[in-house]
């Protein structure tokens, strides 16, 4: 049965990255590194699912079953020792792996997707990763953002939420303090029109909760959340890009973009 199966004779039946090729990781190309990102997402999302299932089928799992998410697991952990090269051998992947909320699959996501050399600007990276809201998707055009990179910043924003108490995670911090400031604000009224408007464009179920939060002149909490975490992880971006246009360029960006925080605009300086 499971509990008479030595877990290390298990996932020695499993093909392990040898060293050779795991230090290979680092020549990969950036859409070789992306493919590598992916497919780690998809292999975490399959061995999640199949968990539950073998969960919900038994208590105690047929030891082939148990073979399958060791399987799964260990091959996980390949990709991700190779991610890890591949992430420290970019010197922009290995500086930004030094943010509190940021390893060697977010690391290498945004080193292998976003290229300096076409993002003159702060902005332009937002709008390439989805997170410019003036930007329309009109039907039968060419999406204008990367859907991959868009869902990458939203495990970043989600990763800056979980380390939000660590004292030393800077991106989290910020996210709290501007939390604090749009309930607030969202409680003095100040997002009143945006929810009027909110109201006339989209067909809000009149049944739903916040439904009843934007009739009231207020965004629903989970608007509130998605606004304080997309704040962080455009202030990330927009440090992102300082950092690495100043190593591609030897200078300054031509227009640092400054984000309001706390209610005041002012330059927040990046921590890596």
């Amino acid at each position: 049965m499971l509990q008479e199966i030595e877990t290390e004779e298990i996932r020695s039946s499993v093909a392990t990255l040898d060293k050779d090729l795991r230090n290979a990781a680092s020549t990969m190309t950036d859409n070789e590194a992306r493919f590598l990102v992916d497919s780690y997402y998809q292999m975490q999302a399959n061995r999640i699912r199949s968990n539950n299932q073998i969960r919900q089928m038994s208590e105690e799992p047929h030891d082939i079953l148990f073979w399958l998410s060791t399987q799964s697991t260990v091959l996980e952990k390949n990709v991700k020792a190779a991610l890890n090269v591949y992430s420290n051998a970019h010197p922009i992947g290995k500086r930004i792996r030094t943010v509190v909320g940021i390893a060697e699959v977010i690391a290498s996501g945004l080193v292998a997707h976003i290229d300096i050399t076409k993002a003159p600007t702060a902005g332009a990276i937002w709008r390439f990763a989805g997170l410019d809201p003036t930007i329309e998707w009109k039907k039968k055009t060419k999406r204008p953002f990367n859907a991959q990179l868009k869902v990458l910043c939203w495990k970043l924003g989600e990763s800056f939420v979980k380390v939000s108490g660590n004292e030393k995670a800077f991106y989290g911090k910020i996210y709290r303090e501007r939390k604090e400031l749009e309930v607030k604000r969202n409680d003095n009224g100040d997002f009143a029109d945006q929810a009027e408007n909110i109201l006339e464009k989209k067909n809000i179920g009149k049944t739903t909760e916040a439904y009843k939060h934007y009739t009231n002149g207020k965004l629903p909490p989970a608007h509130i959340q998605a606004r304080s975490t997309r704040y962080s992880v455009k202030l990330f971006l927009s440090h992102l890009h300082e950092v690495w246009f100043k190593h591609e360029y030897g200078k300054n960006p031509p227009n640092p973009f400054v984000l309001e925080h706390e209610g005041h605009a002012h330059k927040i300086e990046p921590p890596f």
